[in-house]
């Protein structure tokens, strides 16, 4: 499919999902958030795969912007910059999430088919032969 990243670039890729999973993890218990919160909202950014109940394409809508690392960003800035520690530990919480499914080869999704990502096609792939 046209757009899907290949070869080194995906392991590089792949690989800076990991390093911002770790830099998150790192940096989590600096301002004393709870690890049982991190624990509790890790997987929060994936309620968006319930837009699919409405369509692959507002499904991908959906999933691409809880996937993001704009929104997760902006989330963490605000938080340090308005000394709000809630969007402080949102915002690290979501970029552990994103740089997890990353490193696992979860891109962002395009409309057509759920299983093809930027970082390629997941799932299991038969042998066509």
């Amino acid at each position: 499919m046209a757009g899907e990243t290949t070869g080194a670039v995906r392991w590089i890729l792949r690989l800076e999902g990991i390093c911002v999973l770790a830099a998150a993890i790192f940096f989590y218990p600096a301002p004393d958030f709870s690890w049982g919160c991190f624990a509790l909202y890790f997987l929060a950014p994936d309620l968006s795969l319930l837009g699919y109940a409405f369509g692959s394409r507002v499904g991908a809508v959906a999933y691409n912007a809880a996937h993001s690392y704009a929104g997760a960003i902006v989330c963490l800035v605000a938080g340090f910059l308005f000394a709000l520690p809630v969007f402080s530990c949102a915002g690290v919480i979501w970029c552990a999430h994103i740089g997890f499914d990353r490193a696992l080869g979860y891109g962002l999704k395009y409309p057509g088919d759920f299983n093809m990502t930027h970082l390629g096609r997941i799932g299991f792939q038969s042998d066509p032969r």
